[in-house]
């Protein structure tokens, strides 16, 4: 039996999804919306689970997987061979390596793959085409851990009601030990990603919905459930879902990827509002008999896993393409035509049965041979472009020869600082030390060519959190120039105000600092945490007369043209966005010596 009301959640986890990738400055908290997925698939695969014991007094588990391959694995490889050939459209860097993405998307292992490749949620300058897949990783590995627990309960439970108490305390230590694990990790992490992305920290909302449905049942019910049932009327049933979606839009306008906030109680918040949203909805089914769930509610249901897939490596693409409003209508529409194609007709025929789309009963048996020869003929485009693909991105091939570079630069400055010694009243060596992130790498050879003598510290998906390290780290070893360079801040900190002011309070005397204020164009609104932390270095300039300002954020908004075809976040190298960003330090660091060093 279908319960009705369960597809509006899917629906909610879709769009919330959707929002966040298309409009992240205006929805932050988006991401929830995978939570809203774990959650109900929880109850769900807990609840058959325990209504077909009470039915049968035993599980099919086999059954249970082949369900699950057959409305899984299709849809991920049908997704894989269609987008595949399609990066080839785009630069180089979006293929690079991935035969890699393309194993663990297939393995269910993305997310293990992206936690050992340090991959940030976020903040990555070619984002992987399949990074979504980690998702799918977690659910499947929750479905291989939960079935095999469940079939070590059903060995020794008597009643379905005996099976229905080792579930909830399973459960609930389970969830307990996961949440747990998130929370503390929360403190010591250097990235969230890292916990976001990980099965033991981020499972606990499956077994949220576990717990609820050992409470409750599908279809059949435990008695204070049912009690509760007729209870309730149609007006409390609405209310009590009514609140569980105020929480969940209230987590999309206000929460934020990078706030800790978000992995103490965000998440938590998240799993408890949808299961509200679940218990009562399920009431709900009961009081509303008579009537039917909208047509368009439920399509937009049934295809959600499949727009899911779709959407992601098809926005990647066209955003590269396209101007971002036409890349979001035309990744909405391919993901919603091959999502339908994938949910009405392919998985039905792999499963042996005829499609259905539109009221009309379609078999593909016919054409069974050329269904074959277009998969074979995907199959191998996609295995040539894995086994052809470089090892390596330009991006990523410029950070390791711009590294080698600064290694190379540090050393020659090393030695002629020791030959030619040039000391300041506090016996600190005149010149510039610029501490950047991949913004500083990519602009290396502006910075070269306009500040030759410049010491040049730069590395990638680096974070504010490392600046005052790195300057301290220099002053001990007597190699931090006079005017100091920060430009970082991309990578942002939710506690950036605490880190800036470290960095201030601990700077050495006989120095100046400058700040590069970052910019990131998918997030420019006065909300973002790149101009947040901008705003904030500017306030420090006023406060402090050692403290000077190269406006990378002004320049960067008043030259669009070095964005084409970019993250909007590093410039493209074809354009003069290097030297621009050299220019941009060259001009406050001579506003700055105008300017005392710092003296207490």
């Amino acid at each position: 039996m279908r319960i009705k009301w369960f597809s509006t959640i899917r629906v909610m986890g879709m769009l919330f999804v959707l929002l966040y990738h298309f409009y992240i400055s205006f929805f932050p908290g988006g991401f929830v919306g995978v939570d809203l997925f774990f959650t109900l698939s929880g109850y769900l695969t807990t609840a058959l689970f325990l209504d077909e014991y009470a039915k049968h007094q035993t599980i099919d588990f086999k059954g249970f997987f082949q369900r699950r391959f057959y409305r899984i694995f299709p849809p991920v490889v049908f997704t894989l061979l269609i987008t595949t050939p399609l990066a080839l459209l785009v630069r180089s860097d979006f293929i690079a390596g991935i035969g890699r993405q393309l194993m663990a998307a297939l393995g269910f292992m993305t997310n293990f793959f992206e936690i050992l490749a340090g991959g940030s949620y976020e903040n990555q300058f070619t984002p992987h085409l399949f990074l979504h897949t980690w998702s799918l990783a977690i659910e499947v590995q929750f479905y291989l851990l939960w079935a095999f627990i469940i079939w070590g309960m059903t060995r020794f439970a008597k009643t379905i009601g005996h099976l229905r108490g080792m579930v909830f305390l399973a459960s609930s230590f389970l969830f307990l030990i996961s949440f747990l694990a998130m929370f503390v990790s929360s403190f010591f992490v250097t990235s969230f990603s890292t916990i976001y992305f990980a099965t033991w920290t981020h499972i606990f909302p499956f077994f949220l919905g576990s717990i609820l449905a050992s409470l409750t049942g599908l279809n059949t019910l435990t008695r204070p459930f049912e009690r509760v049932m007729a209870s309730w009327d149609l007006k409390r049933s609405l209310s009590v879902i009514a609140g569980g979606l105020v929480v969940e839009l209230l987590l999309l306008v206000f929460l934020t990827f990078d706030s800790i906030w978000t992995y103490l109680v965000g998440f938590l918040l998240s799993s408890l509002a949808t299961a509200t949203m679940i218990y009562g909805a399920r009431v709900l089914h009961e009081k509303t008999e008579q009537i039917k769930e909208p047509a368009v509610l439920l399509f937009l249901s049934n295809i959600s896993y499949g727009v899911y897939l779709f959407h992601w490596p098809f926005y990647i693409i066209f955003s590269q393409l396209l101007p971002h409003v036409l890349a979001v209508v035309l990744t909405l529409l391919f993901s919603i035509i091959f999502a339908t194609l994938s949910f009405y007709l392919l998985e039905p025929y792999l499963a042996g049965r005829k499609g259905k789309l539109l009221g009309l009963e379609i078999d593909l048996n016919p054409y069974t041979k050329w269904i074959w020869a277009t998969g074979g003929i995907l199959t191998l485009t996609a295995l040539g472009i894995s086994l052809f693909a470089p090892r390596l991105g330009n991006f990523e091939r410029e950070s390791l020869v711009n590294n080698l570079y600064q290694a190379e630069r540090q050393l020659i400055s090393t030695r002629s600082a020791a030959e030619n010694a040039q000391a300041t009243d506090y016996n600190v060596e005149k010149g510039i030390t610029i501490i950047g992130d991949s913004v500083s790498v990519r602009a290396s050879e502006g910075i070269q060519s306009l500040l030759p003598n410049a010491q040049l510290d730069g590395a990638v998906s680096r974070n504010l959190s490392e600046a005052d390290k790195l300057v301290q780290l220099y002053q001990n070893s007597h190699s931090l120039k006079e005017n100091v360079v920060i430009a970082l801040g991309t990578n942002t900190s939710e506690n950036y105000q605490e880190l800036l002011d470290e960095l201030v309070e601990r700077f050495p005397k006989g120095h100046r600092l400058i700040f590069v204020t970052p910019y990131d164009g998918n997030n420019a609104s006065g909300q973002a945490l790149a101009y947040q932390i901008g705003q904030y270095e500017r306030q420090l300039a006023e406060k402090y007369d050692y403290i000077g300002i190269a406006d990378w954020y002004k320049v960067a908004k008043e030259n669009p043209h070095i964005w084409t075809n970019t993250d909007l976040v590093h410039f493209n190298l074809a354009t003069d966005g290097a030297t621009l960003f050299a220019q941009t330090i060259q001009s406050a660091v001579e506003k700055a010596e105008q300017q005392p060093v710092r003296t207490k």
